[in-house]
């Protein structure tokens, strides 16, 4: 294919090349810089287009390929690697202490909390809370799945609510 025919064709399929971009972004700069992207190498690499295949396809699978590379990118980029002995010193501008007192009376305030659920919601949710499967919890209890999924959804709405009358007065005050 001659120069001057791929640079037509790729100029005729900019739009549907944009509108593909935008999908995939949901934003519209970065959907521009992605179409750019795309066209750039597109061109530096029409030596590699097979003449009779679809340029439309190829097109995609280059802007597809391009974007899933710029989001791995970004996901790497976000990513803390910490090096310290003691991971709970990440963001931690002086030496932590842990006070177990504390964190104690607050366990055993909410395993009494757990405690006075219904029995109807505080099974389920307590195998939940041991790393049982939705389904594994419905075989077992031989209830339906959908029953489990909400006994569990209630137990833990109950619990935030239980949580939030114990401790409203405490955050108001700090």
């Amino acid at each position: 294919m001659a120069t001057a025919d791929f640079k037509t064709e790729l100029y005729q399929l900019k739009s549907i090349l944009h509108n593909f971009a935008y999908k995939l972004t949901k934003n519209q700069e970065e959907s521009k810089d992605l179409y750019q992207e795309t066209a750039y190498r597109a061109l530096m690499n029409e030596d590699k287009f097979r003449v009779g295949t679809n340029l439309k396809a190829w097109l995609f699978t280059i802007m597809r390929n391009i974007f899933i590379n710029n989001y791995r990118k970004k996901i790497k980029q976000n990513t803390i690697l910490d090096s310290t002995d003691n991971d709970y010193y990440i963001n931690s501008g002086s030496n932590a202490v842990l006070n177990d007192a504390n964190s104690s009376i607050l366990m055993k305030e909410l395993y009494a909390m757990i405690d006075a659920l219904d029995d109807s919601t505080r099974v389920p949710f307590l195998m939940h809370y041991y790393g049982y499967k939705y389904q594994e919890i419905a075989d077992q209890l031989d209830l339906p799945l959908g029953t489990v999924k909400s006994r569990i959804f209630f137990a833990r709405k109950e619990l935030k609510a239980k949580i939030a009358i114990n401790y409203e007065g405490a955050l108001r005050s700090a």
